[in-house]
């Protein structure tokens, strides 16, 4: 396998490894939200505003994955 083919792997990995775990992360962190609003229906407001800030962090972990593999494809060399 020529470099190439391996920046282009390297750039699938970054993607695919920077989208799982957020997503499930953030799944996750949304399941414990709405049980925490039904259990509390009085701190929607909080609950809510806390989530939204923690699935944006979680959210730019993916873009940095994005970046990352937009970098590794600008080393492709053109042919």
């Amino acid at each position: 396998m020529d470099a190439a083919g391996l920046i282009g792997l390297a750039a699938a990995l970054a993607i695919a490894i920077s989208t799982i775990f957020p997503a499930l992360s953030q799944g996750n962190a949304t399941s414990r939200a709405m049980e925490a609003i039904s259990r509390q229906p009085e701190a929607a407001g909080d609950i809510r505003t806390t989530l939204i800030i923690a699935l944006a962090l979680m959210e730019a972990l993916t873009i940095y994955g994005l970046l990352i593999a937009l970098l590794l494809l600008g080393k492709i060399p053109a042919v």
